[in-house]
């Protein structure tokens, strides 16, 4: 095994907003060998989210940067080749923070689960029953409260988070409106994942076609972009409504933080209100939400999306492509055939 090569991904310079290509590097290693505790894991697919956008940056984030010179934070699946733990033998299917990379010999503790949907397709325990569609499930089902015949508005909602929202939203009876960019991603929120209605932000008459699908007002809105898509929501907000900050993936630069129109009167005079989260902060949450998924995927009332990127090589702009809007569905990349 000493003779094979680990592949890494490495970022080599500090971006300031979005990472470019130009930001990181791709390195041979040696594959490392797993010690007492750990285990060697041949990563099949690897993930590529929004927010490594603030795992890069030096900027105030919720998790501390990642280094220059080290591999690339990332969620990943993968399959155990080597063990030093007797619970976890060779062969066991895992998910965690692995990193751009092969091989990782990981702590047993920091895998986060045991993927034992052999049914489904490995890829699926990184977005629709992984972290993509568990904080879909804990950000509307905890913090917005969905109520049958209430308008659920979700933006970026062909991505895997929103369009996750918006079936999970619709199983509870909910009336659901899209809001994404491009026609083709308009009408992929209407005809795969089932939305009422979806509009396009990037038309000129945004505004007229937002208030339009939204004639009853919002009730919930899962914000996935900030930015002045959401300030157009707020004006079509209901009283008691319920605002879910997940992303923000509209700014592209927080330092200087910038300055939009002021959304306090509408949460007042609405009694609304507004409630961000990181998923990271509720693990308790991921295996009743997994349960549920899986049955959901399985009785066909959620549909998912995957671009799955060849290879490791196309990793140092993967996530540049992300904000560039070109992906469906959520973003992987494949390294093992």
């Amino acid at each position: 095994m000493s003779a094979l090569i680990n592949r890494q991904v490495i970022l080599s310079s500090r971006p300031e907003g979005i990472p470019q290509a130009e930001h990181f590097r791709i390195v041979e290693t040696a594959i490392p060998q797993p010690q007492s505790g750990q285990v060697l894991i041949r990563n099949h697919f690897l993930a590529v989210e929004p927010a490594m956008r603030g795992w890069v940056n030096a900027v105030a984030n919720y998790s501390q940067p990642v280094g220059i010179g080290e591999v690339m934070r990332s969620f990943a699946a993968g399959e155990i080749i080597a063990s030093q733990d007797p619970q976890l033998p060779v062969g066991t299917r895992v998910t965690g923070m692995f990193g751009w990379q092969d091989y990782a010999a990981v702590d047993v503790s920091t895998i986060d689960y045991r993927v034992d949907q052999a049914d489904l397709p490995l890829s699926t325990s990184l977005g629709v029953l992984g972290i993509n569609g568990i904080t879909a499930h804990y950000g509307l089902m905890r913090i917005g409260e969905p109520k049958s015949g209430e308008t659920v508005l979700v933006s970026t909602g062909a991505g895997a988070v929103g369009s996750c929202v918006g079936q999970i939203a619709r199983i509870h009876g909910c009336h659901t409106v899209a809001i994404t960019g491009g026609e083709s991603k308009r009408q992929l929120c209407v005809d795969r994942f089932q939305y009422d209605s979806a509009v396009d932000y990037k038309r000129e008459d945004f505004v007229e076609q937002l208030a339009a699908a939204c004639p009853n007002g919002v009730d919930i809105y899962f914000d996935n972009t900030s930015g002045s898509i959401s300030d157009a929501v707020m004006q079509h907000l209901n009283v008691g409504a319920r605002v879910i900050i997940c992303g923000t993936a509209s700014i592209a630069n927080w330092n200087p933080t910038p300055l939009g129109p002021r959304v306090e009167r509408q949460l007042l005079v609405k009694r609304a209100r507004m409630q961000g989260f990181v998923i990271l902060d509720h693990r308790d949450h991921y295996a009743a939400a997994r349960v549920d998924l899986a049955d959901w995927v399985r009785r066909g009332l959620i549909r998912y999306e995957e671009e799955v990127l060849p290879s490791i090589d196309h990793a140092p702009d993967a996530i540049a492509g992300l904000y560039r809007g070109e992906n469906l569905g959520r973003r992987l990349i494949r390294v093992v055939d």
